[in-house]
């Protein structure tokens, strides 16, 4: 089982990234597929999920209208498009799995958001 995050990097506030988790090693359109996100010196927080066919999605309060979560249940990825950039938006994001009981994480891709 492996999810592999990308798409991380450094971004001027305002602008945009778009990261992607690919997974592997399991059935994924099984699997209802979140991104969460850890600031240093905070706690972990859901960010956006959605579920295994795609039908429905939440997201925090913080980056509602801001960020997408989307998944392709053909090619095993789950991506989150996130827009609209805040400083307080720099974390580790890393994507998880999750189906009955299993659950499985990524390693993270680090945002950083700063001028």
């Amino acid at each position: 089982v492996q999810l592999v995050e990308s798409g991380g990097g450094l971004v001027q506030p305002g602008k945009s990234l778009r990261l992607s988790c690919a997974a592997s090693g399991f059935t994924f359109s099984r699997y209802g597929m979140s991104w969460y996100r850890q600031a240093p010196g905070k706690e972990r927080e859901l960010v956006a999920g959605i579920t295994s066919d795609g039908g429905s999605t939440n997201y925090a309060d913080s980056v509602k209208g801001r960020f997408t979560i989307s998944r392709d249940n053909a090619k095993n990825t789950v991506a989150l498009q996130m827009n609209s950039l805040k400083v307080e938006d720099t974390a580790v994001y890393s994507c998880k799995a999750r189906f009955l009981g299993a659950e499985y994480w990524g390693q993270g891709t680090q945002v950083t958001v700063s001028s």
